[in-house]
């Protein structure tokens, strides 16, 4: 049985809509996820929050709250028949908690045990990495093994298979015989 690594934020579960709401009710702006061209979000902010922009990561409750990406859990229901599957992700402080009651409260199926914190997701034994963040996309594809990005304008410049939903996963996945 083949082993999928499916990342968290943006593929798994929407960060960017509650992440950037907060920064936009306190900076009065309006930064979404349409307006990333690169990964580093501080260079879309206003100028007096910089860096500040990545504070709210360590807000508490931020990641629990956050919502699975349409279709995600019915895919993953179906794909975890198939495969092994890992769920891959960084954090900050209330994260590692919060995010291991996300997955037992919204893929229990899958469960909290197969949760792996790490910034070096190339490090991990897996067939194939579902990601967005453009380094860990570059760094998966450079270790020879198969990468699929979720398509966002950030992470254009990676030279990889990507899909806009987990409906083109899934259909990736089949298409590809990757069963």
């Amino acid at each position: 049985m083949k082993t999928l690594l499916i990342d968290m934020d943006s593929v798994l579960c929407d960060l960017m809509t509650d992440w950037h709401k907060r920064y936009n009710e306190d900076y009065n702006d309006n930064l979404s996820v349409d307006r990333l061209l690169c990964w580093d979000s501080a260079k879309y902010v206003k100028k007096e929050c910089g860096n500040k922009i990545y504070d709210y990561l360590d807000e508490e409750g931020l990641f629990l709250h956050l919502k699975p990406l349409p279709n995600a859990i019915e895919v993953l229901e179906r794909l975890h028949k198939h495969f092994n599957i890992f769920i891959v992700t960084t954090s900050h402080t209330y994260a590692y908690t919060e995010k291991e009651l996300w997955v037992r409260n919204h893929i229990p199926f899958i469960g909290a045990k197969k949760i792996i914190f790490t910034h070096e997701k190339n490090q991990v034994k897996g067939d194939l990495l579902f990601d967005d963040a453009p380094h860990n996309l570059e760094a998966f594809k450079n270790a020879g093994r198969e990468v699929v990005a979720m398509d966002y304008l950030y992470n254009r410049n990676i030279d990889v298979p990507r899909v806009k939903s987990w409906l083109e996963f899934e259909d990736f996945l089949q298409k590809k015989a990757f069963y």
